[in-house]
């Protein structure tokens, strides 16, 4: 009979207060879906860092005719300097996984390949390019031991690290999360006030019944279950639309969308979106519970 009573308080209740419940669900709804897309771009910045730092590479250039650096005024690069260079990466091993060296020859094929659409193209000539090393690092973080050692001897004109433009581009990626968090945030506080006034609403139009229950011996947690059970109701119903929303998200957008479009990168799989949905149910319904037992802890000392 209890548990009838509570069921029927919580219909009636939602269907009162209608377009007030409406309004939370699709508030929950909103706020939720943003909060999970910015977890979803985090999982992907990191499913992103480990795709690429796993490629990057260290690239040692030599010095070429012309070279005005101060590790080149000795002039282009000498076999004799090549070969200890070489040695030396060797030595690195196994923090240096993979040598490659390319010759001018093999780095204007390069050029002229990647830039084959271009007129620069004809205004380059191959002993503009100097030769390198290309070094494949087993840890890339530890790019500065190799930098260390080779920047400004003789014979090397530049060492470059290409992990320094992908930190720039990861930048940016978090930047972007860090302000669909803070907008996921404020819709957040905002579902919060608006479910405290809904309470209050529900609380204010049901005095009589709840002072009637207070009269026979009602507890106070019998009193408040209709109300939390509604504040429940709403936010489940907008959290599983936001877990619909960012199933979408992954389905459409990135595999149908982003994934054959950039084929040169990883994205983030199934298991993010599994990960991050029970964590909008908890998020929801949590918040939109502890709301409404302070608000109605309020009401009923009155």
């Amino acid at each position: 009979m209890r548990a009838q009573f509570v069921v029927s308080e919580v219909g009636n209740g939602l269907k009162r207060n209608l377009t007030m419940t409406l309004a939370v669900i699709i508030t929950v709804a909103v706020s939720l879906t943003l909060f999970g897309v910015s977890l979803l771009v985090r999982s992907q910045v990191d499913t992103m860092k480990d795709f690429w730092y796993d490629k990057v590479e260290v690239s040692i250039f030599l010095c070429a005719k012309g070279s005005d650096t101060p590790s080149c005024v000795g002039g282009e690069v000498t076999r004799a300097q090549r070969d200890q260079i070489r040695a030396d990466l060797e030595s690195l091993r196994p923090l240096v996984s993979e040598i490659y060296y390319e010759s001018r020859t093999e780095a204007f094929a390069r050029f002229q390949e990647q830039f084959a659409n271009s007129p620069i193209v004809d205004s380059v000539s191959e002993n503009a390019l100097p030769e390198s090393f290309r070094v494949k690092l087993s840890e890339p973080t530890q790019y500065d031991v190799v930098a260390s050692a080779f920047a400004g001897r003789p014979g090397i004109e530049q060492v470059n690290d290409q992990r320094q433009v992908l930190d720039k581009f990861f930048r940016l990626l978090g930047g972007l999360q860090a302000v669909a968090l803070i907008i996921a945030i404020v819709m957040l506080v905002v579902t919060v006030l608006l479910i405290v006034n809904t309470m209050r609403v529900a609380a204010f139009s049901r005095r009589r019944e709840t002072g009637i229950m207070r009269l026979v011996g009602a507890s106070n947690l019998y009193i408040q279950l209709p109300f939390l059970l509604e504040a429940a109701v709403s936010a489940g119903i907008g959290a599983l639309l936001a877990v619909g929303g960012l199933v979408l998200a992954k389905s459409i957008v990135i595999d149908q969308v982003l994934a054959p479009s950039f084929q040169f990168t990883a994205f983030v799989g199934w298991d993010a979106v599994f990960a991050i949905a029970p964590l909008l149910l908890i998020v929801g319904i949590g918040l939109s519970g502890i709301a409404a037992f302070f608000t109605l802890r309020k009401y009923l000392r009155v």
